[in-house]
This record gives structure tokens, C-alpha cells and sequence, in this order.
């Protein structure tokens, strides 16, 4: 894992200007975070690109930028990820005639893209971000892989282009403006994760799935993979048993390291079934497999169920990690930690935007942050409820009748308050309805329906295609800023694109053929598990109930309140946030999402400064 950047300018030799120089540099340095180990930078007339290194496989052999000389030209490329099929893909390149002199998987992706082009991109198994620069035609050629799991940004200039791993590696070049328009902050605020777009104005994401070249000639987009409707002609022993191979194959590919492993451990049935075959695999060769989870002070104890969560995870936690024998440990954190500025400022510099997530991103980091002292890489249950169906909202009647995105249905019943944050003329001119009414109109449109499909299982198959191409890349990006904020990196097995290929083709009817969500996943790995969690409730990433939390926000909040002239209540509504502070008020899960959401905003402004174009 690591983080790319770099700049391609057709206009002016790159060699020849100190600044520009410089701003490679710069761009580089705010990738730090990302890559602890090691840095360089590569610099040719059209084209810089800049590393920064978190080493994983190949430790002494990986460095980047890597070149390699042709007899047309250099081809030199920047990559941030993992392949998890470089050594199938590194023997068949050597049977081609290919010599390796490192033993990492960037020279395996550089030699394929020499070889086979771009498409290079269908033969990757993996997460990753890369650009190449050509020189044989000077042209950029950036990748994303199919799902999203790595970031990737983009900013057209006059005359080539910006990219970055991040947009703070863009924003660091004086080319980029530092400006957020309404449809940025329709972005921020709608909670669809639209595919390609970003908070900044100008800027863009590579697409999951896409190639991005830059050459002369402009800028042109190639999608290399689609989620795509296919028969599904398996029975349900057979799909549970596709299950359950290919659940083996990905844990074994992404234990792959040279460096400390260990495994994300909630307690529910995804991080459960991941870790129990993490455990088994390493335990052959007489390893154990350490396991993190993170709590929160006198959480299991004063525990009160609600809508969202009915029991609390330790217990659970602790059943795992004592039948599969795991090395574990709680990150335990209270409410100062949860609630410090400090954090919070931490947080928003990792995702450079105020996502408003709250405690949820403040707990996610420091639990990443305390891991990476024992481990370098860790495997997520991330993404299983996406691919097999595990929220709430796949089981609400409303929630599947609606004509939008289901979890926005939910989401407007636990989190919405009369009013609202957002100042009223704000949220009056970004439209935030349409705006989502569009994202989902535009998205539909691009499924296929299978021939013979019942009404029941296209509305299904709809809710399960919104969830893999927009709720999830919500959450994967939130993984991937966290854990890089520290220098650590979280892999994801469930979104392997055979599962979920597979898996997003399986009917309605057998992705819970025993009455329950996720009954594939249970069924395929029921032999490893506890009964205790093979029968647990759904059960989402767990939130502080320390009351304690709260007084602290409306502390931090009433700080604002003091200082009138704040450019905060350009976005915030002063009157809510002074009858969300007042002593006594009543505390709602909307009132306290508000509440982060405004110190969020806060904080962004101070933070970054950006220019807010509101009409």
C-alpha cells in the first residue's frame, strides 16, 4: 500500500523549472502518511511522478518509482495496492521472454502492462491505483480496480492533468483551485457516493473499473469492468460450496505479506467467518492469527439495545477469538478520547472532507492507529452486507418500495430532525432531492433485467446493484483514509470480484434461503464459527452510548456559538445549533449527528480553507 501523484504538462519541460520541481515535491510529501518507509520521485520533460512507500511485499526490492527501458522508450509507473495474483501473472510473463529483478508485484504490473497494454487491467486480481507514463507515445495511463478499494483522483489542467492517490496531493499544486460549488456540497451531504464525482470543484475520481489516458490528443475513458447480469445456474448446495472455495482461495491470496498480519474482529458473522479462516489457514503452518477489536468503556455493561444494534459486540468478539485460538486484543476508548479536536482534526485531514460520521471515524482511526504498532496489514469483514445482503434496509418494506436509495429511507428515520443543521437557504438551493432523485434515476438505468426475472427479484436485484456500486465505496473509502492515516493497510476479501460477480447473480430467494440475511455466508462457513455468531442478529459497526460523549460535542459546539463571525454559519444554522447546545435539550440520534456534522464543517474550514461558491 502506498500513495501515488504526480503531473503531466505538455506545455513546459518539467526538468527545466525549479517550481515545478518543487510542486512534484510538495504533492509528494502530503502522501507521507500513506507511505512511511520510503519516498522518491521521478521526473521526465511531460511528466513527474511522486511515491511515497508503505512496504508490504518485496521490502528491499519494491522502491519506487519503477522504470523500465524499452527500445521505443522508458515506461515508469506509480502503484498504490496489492495484486493478489502477481506470482500466476509473474510465470507467465517469464514464459513470454519477461527477466525480473525484484520480487514485488509493481514490476509484475509494469512488465504486464509492457506485454499486454491496457488490457493489462482484466488480468489484475487485487486493489490498486496506478499510473504509467508511456513515453513511447507520452501518454499517462491510469487504473483503478473494479471495485473502488483504492482512491484515485484527477484534475484537468490547461494542458495535461494532476493525479493523486488523494485530493490533498492535487490541492497541494497551485494549478488547483481550491473551490467547492453546490453540486460539491450536494456530494458531501447526499450520502450516494455518485461514481466519478468529487467534493472539489474541477476535480475527479478514476471510476472503479475504468482506465484514464492522457496523451495530447485530450483525455479518454475505457471501462474494463462492469457489474454485469448473468444467469445464475447453480443450485443452492452448489452456490453454497462456490461459497465457500472461493471464500479459501481470497483469505490465502491476502494473507500474503512480508510483514505482521492480522484480522479486523467485530463479532459478526463477516469479520467472524474471515478470521476463523485466516486462523485455520495460518494455523498449517503452525501460526496464530492476531485479531483487534475495538470497545468502548463500560459499553458491554450499560448496553441498551435500540433500533440500530440490539446487543453489543465484546461478547461475540470473545467467543471467536477463543474457538479459533486468535491472539487477541480490545481497543477499548472512551469519550475523551472519541470526542478530542484533535482527532477529530486528524480524521477530516485522512478523508479531506468533514464526512460527519462522527464517533464511527474517530473510533475507526484510533483503532487503526493502535494496531499498526503490532501489524502492518490487516484482512476486514468490510463489504460482506453489501455482497450478501446483511442490512436492515434489504428487509424493509419501505426501504424496497422506494424509488431511491434504500438506505437514504432508513437514514431519514433515525437521523433526521425537524429543521435540520444545514442553514435553510443552503439546504433550499442544493435541492438535496432531486439531486439523489438523479443519482438514482441515472444508476437504475444501467442495469440489465434478467429474461424471466419476477418483479420481486429485479427490485432486489436493484437494491443489491445500489449498495455494490455506491454504499459500499462510501465505506471502503472511509477504510482506506483511516487506515493510511496511520500507515496501515486494511484489505477486504469479500470484495474479490469473483464473490462478488457471483454472488450479485445468485437470486433473491438463495441469498436467503433460510429466512435470514447473509443465509450464503452462514451456510458456507457455519463449521467454523460459534453458534453464538452463526446466529447473531445483523449487528452494524458499533457507536459509543456514553452519554458522557454527547455533553462533549455541545462543549465543542458552543465554542462556534461564541465566535458569530465563523464561516461555519455560512453552512450551519446558528438557531439549531443553539437549540441543539442548550442545557436540557433533548439528545436524538439526529441531534448528535448533527452536532459532529457541525464540528465537522468547523473544522474543514479552518483546516482547508476552501473557497464555497453557494449560488
Amino acid at each position: 500500500m502506498c500513495g501515488i501523484t504526480g503531473w503531466v504538462s505538455f506545455g513546459r519541460d518539467l526538468r527545466a523549472d525549479q517550481a515545478s520541481q518543487a510542486t512534484v515535491e510538495a504533492m509528494t510529501e502530503t502522501m507521507a502518511c500513506r507511505g512511511p518507509d520510503d519516498r522518491g520521485t521521478w521526473i521526465t520533460q511531460h511528466a513527474a511522478l511522486g511515491h511515497r512507500r508503505l512496504a508490504i511485499i518485496d521490502l528491499p526490492g519494491g522502491r519506487q518509482p519503477m522504470s523500465l527501458d524499452t527500445p521505443d522508450g522508458t515506461l515508469a509507473i506509480v502503484y498504490s495496492g496489492e495484486t493478489y495474483n502477481f506470482t500466476e501473472l509473474r510465470a507467465e510473463l517469464a514464459r513470454r521472454g519477461h527477466r525480473f529483478t525484484t520480487d514485488s508485484d509493481t514490476e509484475v504490473v509494469l512488465h504486464a502492462y509492457l506485454e499486454w497494454g491496457d488490457a493489462l487491467a482484466e488480468r489484475l486480481n487485487g486493489m490498486y491505483a496506478f499510473a504509467i507514463w508511456d513515453s513511447r507515445s507520452d501518454k499517462l495511463v491510469m487504473v483503478r480496480d473494479r471495485m473502488g478499494i483504492k482512491p484515485f483522483y484527477y484534475y484537468e489542467t490547461t494542458d495535461g492533468v494532476l493525479f493523486g492517490s488523494e485530493p490533498k496531493a492535487i490541492l497541494a499544486s497551485p494549478l488547483a483551485e481550491h473551490t467547492v460549488s453546490l453540486d460539491g456540497l450536494r456530494e458531501l451531504f447526499g450520502f450516494v457516493k455518485t461514481p466519478g464525482r468529487a467534493v472539489w470543484e474541477g476535480m475527479r475520481e478514476v471510476e472503479p473499473g475504468t482506465i484514464v489516458t492522457v496523451s495530447r490528443a485530450g483525455l479518454r475513458t475505457t471501462r474494463y469492468w462492469t457489474l454485469e447480469t448473468r444467469p445464475h445456474p447453480d443450485g443452492q448446495d452448489a452456490t453454497v460450496a462456490r461459497v465457500r472455495e472461493l471464500l479459501e482461495d481470497i483469505v490465502r491470496r491476502q494473507l500474503v505479506a512480508d510483514v505482521p498480519r492480522c484480522t479486523l474482529l467485530s463479532g459478526g458473522l463477516d469479520s467472524s467467518v474471515m478470521t476463523a479462516i485466516a486462523a485455520r489457514q495460518l494455523a498449517e503452518s503452525g501460526e496464530r492469527v492476531r485479531s483487534f477489536a475495538v470497545d468502548f468503556a463500560g459499553q458491554t455493561e450499560n448496553f441498551v439495545p435500540d433500533e440500530m444494534r440490539a446487543t453489543p459486540d465484546a461478547p461475540y468478539v470473545h467467543d471467536v477469538a477463543e474457538q479459533s485460538r486468535t491472539d487477541h486484543r480490545d481497543i477499548v476508548l472512551n469519550s475523551d478520547e472519541l470526542a478530542d479536536p484533535e482527532v477529530r482534526s486528524a480524521v477530516i485531514r485522512a478523508r479531506d472532507i468533514p464526512a460527519g460520521l462522527g464517533d464511527m471515524d474517530a473510533s475507526l482511526y484510533l483503532l487503526f492507529r493502535s494496531i499498526r504498532g503490532a501489524s502492518t496489514v490487516a484482512l476486514s469483514g468490510e463489504s460482506a452486507d453489501e455482497v450478501f445482503g446483511g442490512y436492515q434496509q434489504f428487509f424493509d418494506p419501505e426501504a424496497r418500495r422506494a424509488s431511491t436509495f434504500p438506505w437514504l429511507v432508513r437514514m431519514s428515520r433515525n437521523f433526521t430532525d425537524k429543521g435540520g443543521v444545514l442553514d435553510p437557504g443552503l439546504a433550499a438551493a442544493m435541492d438535496l432531492p432531486r439531486y439523489v432523485q438523479d443519482a438514482y434515476d441515472t444508476s437504475v438505468a444501467r442495469i440489465e433485467r434478467l429474461d424471466g426475472e419476477s418483479d420481486f427479484e429485479w427490485q432486489m436485484r436493484k437494491i443489491c446493484y445500489l449498495h455494490l456500486t455506491h454504499f459500499v465505496r462510501i465505506l471502503l473509502d472511509r477504510k482506506d483514509r483511516m487506515s493510511m492515516a496511520v500507515g496501515l493497510e486494511v484489505r477486504v476479501p469479500f470484495c474479490d470480484h469473483r464473490l462478488v460477480e457471483y454472488v450479485y447473480n445468485t437470486p433473491w430467494s438463495l441469498k436467503t434461503y433460510d429466512g435470514r440475511e447473509k443465509s450464503l455466508l452462514r451456510g458456507a462457513a457455519r463449521d467454523v464459527l460459534p453458534a453464538s455468531v452463526a446466529e447473531r442478529v445483523k449487528s452494524p459497526y458499533p457507536s459509543t452510548q456514553d452519554p458522557a460523549y454527547v455533553e462533549k460535542l455541545r462543549d465543542n459546539a458552543r465554542e462556534y456559538l461564541s465566535s458569530p463571525g465563523h464561516p461555519v454559519f455560512d453552512l450551519v444554522d446558528r438557531g439549531w445549533l443553539s437549540r441543539a447546545t442548550a442545557p436540557g435539550a433533548e439528545v436524538t440520534q439526529a441531534s448528535r449527528r448533527g452536532l459532529e456534522r457541525a464540528l465537522d464543517l468547523a473544522l474543514w474550514l479552518d483546516m482547508y480553507k476552501p473557497v464555497l461558491k453557494l449560488s
